[in-house]
Protein backbone atom coordinates (compact mmCIF):
# COMPACT_ATOMS: atom_id res chain seq x y z
CA UNK A 1 0.00 0.00 0.00
CA UNK A 2 1.39 3.40 -0.93
CA UNK A 3 2.06 6.05 1.72
CA UNK A 4 -0.76 8.13 0.25
CA UNK A 5 -3.26 5.27 0.52
CA UNK A 6 -2.14 4.59 4.09
CA UNK A 7 -2.80 8.23 4.89
CA UNK A 8 -6.25 8.01 3.31
CA UNK A 9 -7.06 4.91 5.36
CA UNK A 10 -5.93 6.59 8.59
CA UNK A 11 -8.45 9.41 8.14
CA UNK A 12 -11.26 7.05 7.14
CA UNK A 13 -11.38 7.86 3.42
CA UNK A 14 -12.14 4.82 1.28
CA UNK A 15 -12.35 2.69 4.42
CA UNK A 16 -14.38 -0.38 5.40
CA UNK A 17 -18.15 -0.41 5.87
CA UNK A 18 -20.07 -2.65 8.25
CA UNK A 19 -23.65 -3.91 8.17
CA UNK A 20 -25.28 -6.24 10.70
CA UNK A 21 -28.21 -8.42 9.63
CA UNK A 22 -30.31 -10.10 12.31
CA UNK A 23 -32.32 -13.28 11.74
CA UNK A 24 -35.02 -11.68 13.89
CA UNK A 25 -35.16 -8.36 15.71
CA UNK A 26 -37.69 -9.69 18.25
CA UNK A 27 -36.34 -11.45 21.34
CA UNK A 28 -37.08 -11.90 25.04
CA UNK A 29 -34.51 -11.47 27.83
CA UNK A 30 -32.52 -14.71 28.01
CA UNK A 31 -33.35 -15.52 24.37
CA UNK A 32 -30.86 -16.03 21.55
CA UNK A 33 -29.88 -13.40 18.98
CA UNK A 34 -28.44 -14.69 15.71
CA UNK A 35 -27.21 -12.93 12.60
CA UNK A 36 -24.23 -12.01 10.46
CA UNK A 37 -21.91 -9.04 10.24
CA UNK A 38 -21.03 -8.10 6.66
CA UNK A 39 -17.84 -6.10 6.19
CA UNK A 40 -17.10 -4.47 2.86
CA UNK A 41 -13.53 -3.38 2.27
CA UNK A 42 -12.88 0.09 0.93
CA UNK A 43 -10.37 1.33 -1.61
CA UNK A 44 -7.40 0.44 0.55
CA UNK A 45 -6.17 -2.47 2.66
CA UNK A 46 -6.89 -2.07 6.38
CA UNK A 47 -6.11 -3.96 9.58
CA UNK A 48 -9.23 -4.67 11.66
CA UNK A 49 -8.13 -4.93 15.29
CA UNK A 50 -11.54 -5.87 16.65
CA UNK A 51 -15.16 -6.46 15.68
CA UNK A 52 -17.63 -5.96 18.50
CA UNK A 53 -21.35 -5.85 19.14
CA UNK A 54 -22.55 -3.66 21.98
CA UNK A 55 -26.04 -3.86 23.45
CA UNK A 56 -27.33 -0.47 24.56
CA UNK A 57 -30.27 1.48 25.92
CA UNK A 58 -30.87 4.90 27.43
CA UNK A 59 -31.85 5.79 30.97
CA UNK A 60 -32.70 8.85 33.02
CA UNK A 61 -30.02 10.07 35.39
CA UNK A 62 -30.39 12.76 38.04
CA UNK A 63 -27.69 15.18 39.17
CA UNK A 64 -28.00 18.51 41.01
CA UNK A 65 -31.79 18.18 40.93
CA UNK A 66 -31.75 17.96 37.13
CA UNK A 67 -32.74 14.96 35.04
CA UNK A 68 -31.07 14.05 31.78
CA UNK A 69 -30.93 11.05 29.47
CA UNK A 70 -27.71 9.08 28.97
CA UNK A 71 -26.75 5.94 27.07
CA UNK A 72 -26.24 2.76 29.06
CA UNK A 73 -24.16 -0.25 28.00
CA UNK A 74 -25.94 -3.54 28.77
CA UNK A 75 -23.25 -5.86 27.38
CA UNK A 76 -20.50 -6.11 24.78
CA UNK A 77 -19.51 -9.08 22.63
CA UNK A 78 -16.24 -9.51 20.73
CA UNK A 79 -16.59 -11.45 17.49
CA UNK A 80 -13.13 -11.97 15.96
CA UNK A 81 -9.39 -11.70 16.35
CA UNK A 82 -7.38 -9.10 14.46
CA UNK A 83 -7.16 -9.56 10.68
CA UNK A 84 -6.33 -7.68 7.47
CA UNK A 85 -9.21 -6.68 5.20
CA UNK A 86 -8.04 -6.35 1.62
CA UNK A 87 -9.26 -3.59 -0.67
CA UNK A 88 -12.83 -4.31 -1.87
CA UNK A 89 -12.85 -7.63 0.03
CA UNK A 90 -16.15 -8.76 1.55
CA UNK A 91 -16.29 -10.82 4.75
CA UNK A 92 -19.37 -12.35 6.36
CA UNK A 93 -19.06 -13.23 10.04
CA UNK A 94 -21.90 -15.20 11.69
CA UNK A 95 -22.66 -14.67 15.37
CA UNK A 96 -25.03 -15.71 18.12
CA UNK A 97 -25.37 -14.71 21.75
CA UNK A 98 -27.91 -14.83 24.56
CA UNK A 99 -29.62 -11.59 25.46
CA UNK A 100 -28.79 -10.85 29.13
CA UNK A 101 -31.73 -11.59 31.44
CA UNK A 102 -31.61 -8.03 32.83
CA UNK A 103 -32.11 -6.42 29.41
CA UNK A 104 -35.03 -3.94 29.61
CA UNK A 105 -38.03 -4.59 27.40
CA UNK A 106 -39.01 -2.30 24.53
CA UNK A 107 -41.98 -0.49 25.98
CA UNK A 108 -42.86 3.12 26.68
CA UNK A 109 -39.78 5.31 26.26
CA UNK A 110 -37.35 2.39 26.40
CA UNK A 111 -35.36 1.60 23.23
CA UNK A 112 -32.75 -1.14 22.94
CA UNK A 113 -30.25 -1.45 20.09
CA UNK A 114 -27.17 -3.29 18.92
CA UNK A 115 -24.24 -1.19 17.73
CA UNK A 116 -21.69 -2.96 15.54
CA UNK A 117 -18.21 -1.48 15.35
CA UNK A 118 -14.89 -2.15 13.71
CA UNK A 119 -11.83 -1.15 15.69
CA UNK A 120 -9.45 0.17 13.04
CA UNK A 121 -6.15 1.58 14.26
CA UNK A 122 -5.69 5.29 13.49
CA UNK A 123 -8.94 5.40 11.52
CA UNK A 124 -12.55 6.40 11.84
CA UNK A 125 -14.49 3.58 13.52
CA UNK A 126 -17.40 2.68 11.20
CA UNK A 127 -20.51 1.62 13.14
CA UNK A 128 -23.94 0.21 12.40
CA UNK A 129 -27.01 0.52 14.65
CA UNK A 130 -29.90 -1.98 14.73
CA UNK A 131 -32.91 -1.64 17.03
CA UNK A 132 -34.31 -4.68 18.82
CA UNK A 133 -37.87 -5.36 19.88
CA UNK A 134 -37.33 -6.84 23.33
CA UNK A 135 -40.53 -8.53 24.53
CA UNK A 136 -41.30 -9.86 28.02
CA UNK A 137 -40.29 -13.43 28.72
CA UNK A 138 -42.92 -15.88 29.96
CA UNK A 139 -42.47 -14.98 33.63
CA UNK A 140 -42.50 -11.21 33.11
CA UNK A 141 -45.51 -11.47 30.82
CA UNK A 142 -47.38 -13.45 33.48
CA UNK A 143 -46.80 -10.66 36.03
CA UNK A 144 -47.84 -7.91 33.60
CA UNK A 145 -50.97 -9.86 32.59
CA UNK A 146 -51.82 -10.33 36.27
CA UNK A 147 -51.63 -6.57 36.83
CA UNK A 148 -54.07 -6.02 33.97
CA UNK A 149 -56.38 -8.69 35.38
CA UNK A 150 -56.46 -6.81 38.70
CA UNK A 151 -57.63 -3.62 36.99
CA UNK A 152 -54.28 -1.82 36.66
CA UNK A 153 -53.28 0.09 33.53
CA UNK A 154 -49.65 0.68 32.63
CA UNK A 155 -49.15 4.45 32.69
CA UNK A 156 -45.42 4.63 32.05
CA UNK A 157 -42.34 2.44 31.69
CA UNK A 158 -38.89 3.96 31.81
CA UNK A 159 -35.31 3.11 32.66
CA UNK A 160 -33.93 5.18 35.52
CA UNK A 161 -30.71 5.34 37.49
CA UNK A 162 -30.88 2.57 40.08
CA UNK A 163 -30.91 3.50 43.77
CA UNK A 164 -28.14 1.75 45.68
CA UNK A 165 -30.54 -0.69 47.36
CA UNK A 166 -31.63 -2.00 43.95
CA UNK A 167 -28.38 -1.72 42.01
CA UNK A 168 -26.97 -4.93 40.60
CA UNK A 169 -24.91 -5.47 37.45
CA UNK A 170 -26.27 -2.41 35.63
CA UNK A 171 -26.44 1.21 36.82
CA UNK A 172 -30.14 1.45 35.92
CA UNK A 173 -33.45 -0.34 36.42
CA UNK A 174 -36.66 -0.36 34.41
CA UNK A 175 -39.71 0.84 36.33
CA UNK A 176 -43.30 0.01 35.38
CA UNK A 177 -45.82 2.49 36.78
CA UNK A 178 -49.44 1.34 37.03
CA UNK A 179 -52.64 3.09 38.04
CA UNK A 180 -55.86 1.29 39.10
CA UNK A 181 -58.63 2.05 36.60
CA UNK A 182 -61.06 -0.70 37.63
CA UNK A 183 -61.29 -3.64 40.01
CA UNK A 184 -60.75 -3.83 43.78
CA UNK A 185 -58.01 -1.18 44.05
CA UNK A 186 -59.64 1.67 42.18
CA UNK A 187 -60.13 4.43 44.76
CA UNK A 188 -57.86 2.65 47.25
CA UNK A 189 -54.47 3.09 45.59
CA UNK A 190 -52.96 6.07 43.77
CA UNK A 191 -50.39 4.05 41.87
CA UNK A 192 -48.21 0.97 42.00
CA UNK A 193 -44.67 0.57 40.66
CA UNK A 194 -42.94 -2.68 39.73
CA UNK A 195 -39.29 -3.37 38.97
CA UNK A 196 -38.05 -6.78 37.80
CA UNK A 197 -34.73 -7.91 39.30
CA UNK A 198 -34.04 -11.18 37.41
CA UNK A 199 -32.24 -14.01 39.16
CA UNK A 200 -32.37 -16.55 36.30
CA UNK A 201 -34.56 -17.47 33.33
CA UNK A 202 -36.97 -19.18 35.73
CA UNK A 203 -36.88 -16.89 38.79
CA UNK A 204 -37.12 -13.15 39.28
CA UNK A 205 -37.22 -10.91 42.30
CA UNK A 206 -39.79 -8.11 42.17
CA UNK A 207 -39.56 -4.79 43.92
CA UNK A 208 -43.02 -3.26 44.32
CA UNK A 209 -43.97 0.14 45.67
CA UNK A 210 -47.61 0.55 46.71
CA UNK A 211 -48.87 4.12 47.01
CA UNK A 212 -52.10 4.27 48.99
CA UNK A 213 -54.74 6.89 48.33
CA UNK A 214 -55.03 9.74 50.84
CA UNK A 215 -58.14 9.61 53.04
CA UNK A 216 -58.74 12.13 55.83
CA UNK A 217 -56.42 14.33 57.88
CA UNK A 218 -54.33 11.47 59.26
CA UNK A 219 -53.60 10.23 55.78
CA UNK A 220 -52.55 13.72 54.71
CA UNK A 221 -49.87 13.68 57.41
CA UNK A 222 -48.87 10.17 56.34
CA UNK A 223 -48.46 11.32 52.77
CA UNK A 224 -46.35 14.29 53.85
CA UNK A 225 -44.04 11.86 55.65
CA UNK A 226 -44.16 9.30 52.79
CA UNK A 227 -45.83 6.87 55.18
CA UNK A 228 -48.53 6.17 52.59
CA UNK A 229 -45.98 4.18 50.56
CA UNK A 230 -44.95 0.59 51.16
CA UNK A 231 -41.92 -1.05 49.54
CA UNK A 232 -42.18 -4.82 49.08
CA UNK A 233 -39.71 -7.38 47.73
CA UNK A 234 -40.77 -10.88 46.75
CA UNK A 235 -39.75 -13.62 44.34
CA UNK A 236 -41.78 -15.34 41.63
CA UNK A 237 -40.88 -18.35 39.50
CA UNK A 238 -42.35 -20.30 36.60
CA UNK A 239 -44.27 -22.52 39.01
CA UNK A 240 -46.27 -19.42 40.03
CA UNK A 241 -47.46 -18.67 36.50
CA UNK A 242 -50.85 -20.52 36.70
CA UNK A 243 -51.63 -18.66 39.96
CA UNK A 244 -49.78 -15.39 39.38
CA UNK A 245 -52.81 -13.11 39.65
CA UNK A 246 -53.87 -14.65 42.97
CA UNK A 247 -50.31 -14.42 44.33
CA UNK A 248 -49.89 -10.77 43.43
CA UNK A 249 -53.35 -9.87 44.68
CA UNK A 250 -52.64 -11.41 48.08
CA UNK A 251 -49.42 -9.36 48.34
CA UNK A 252 -51.07 -6.09 47.32
CA UNK A 253 -54.02 -6.76 49.61
CA UNK A 254 -51.71 -6.80 52.65
CA UNK A 255 -50.57 -3.24 51.93
CA UNK A 256 -53.57 -1.59 50.21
Amino acid sequence: MSFFNKMLASVGIGSAKVDTKLESDTVAPGGEIRGVVEIQGGNVEQRIDDIYLSLNTTYVKESDDKKYTVSGLIDRFRLTESFVLMANEKKVIPFSFLLPIDTPISIGKTKVWIATGLDIKNAVDPTDKDYLRVVPNELMDSVLQAMGGLGFRLREAECEQAPHRLRRRLPFIQEFEFIPTSGPYRGRLDELEITFLPISNTDTEIWMQVDRKVRGLGSLFSEALNMDESNIRFTVNRGDIPYMQQKIQSIIQSYA
